[in-house]
């Protein structure tokens, strides 16, 4: 389990939506030091953030990050991109550049700051997935998240024995500035960052911030026509 109190935290994405009311949930919880990155840090808007450069798909910038935030102890990956590629129809390219930001982006992170997570004594890492890891409905995203759920799972195993723990998020429809048009149940960003944090600070392996999220994972060990309804047409 990680205290949330006393720790310092890194939200990648942290100057909108999901990351910014994680950055702020986290200084409610006594959080000493929350670095805010974005590809502008000019837009991280926390009076008490610390605001960071980062492009989590540049090489070089991660590393920049890394060596600006050597006190880290908690590592929140949650920037990510939205294309929604179709994988007949749509180019490669953009398929590309969505596994770039959301699977290839969060492994450069992570493995940038694992070693300053152990010099400085464990830690955790908060993975940002979406209820489209289960369910393949947006094309390229959902793939990339579905990699991205793995590649947690993966990272889990590893790094347990370097003292360093994992949690991954999965939530639906956020009302955040990027889903205004979407017309459709949806958690507000305060309620998905506070349970967020709760999962954090007990240590569990998941966190499933919705009942659609809920639902379409019990649905898993369905027959896909359960959670493809338009299969049994």
């Amino acid at each position: 389990m990680t205290a949330i109190e006393g720790s310092v935290a890194l939200v990648t994405g942290g100057s909108r939506g999901i990351g910014r009311a994680l950055v702020a949930a986290l200084y409610e919880r006594g959080a000493k030091k929350v670095y805010a990155t974005a590809r502008d840090p000019r837009t991280v808007t926390h009076p008490d953030a610390v605001p960071l450069a980062l492009e989590v798909t540049d090489p070089a910038s991660v590393a920049a990050a890394a060596e600006q935030a050597q006190d880290v102890t908690l590592l929140i990956n949650n920037a990510g991109a939205s294309v929604n590629a179709n994988f007949l129809d749509s180019p490669v390219e953009d398929v590309r550049r969505e596994f770039e930001t959301n699977f290839y982006g969060p492994l450069l992170v992570t493995r940038a700051f694992v070693p300053v997570l152990e010099r400085n004594g464990g830690g955790h890492i908060l993975n940002v997935h979406s209820v489209l890891s289960w369910i393949g409905l947006a094309g390229s995203y959902s793939a990339s998240k579905a990699a991205f759920w793995s590649q947690t799972n993966s990272l889990r195993l590893d790094l347990k024995p370097r003292g360093i723990e994992v949690t991954g998020l999965h939530v639906g429809y956020v009302d955040t500035d990027l889903t205004v048009g979407i017309d459709a149940p949806k958690s507000t960003a305060e309620s998905v960052a506070a349970q967020a944090l709760d999962g954090i600070a007990s240590g569990a392996f998941e966190v499933l911030a919705d009942d659609i999220s809920r639902q379409v994972k019990a649905g898993l060990a369905a027959d896909p026509a359960t959670l493809y309804p338009q299969l049994a047409a």
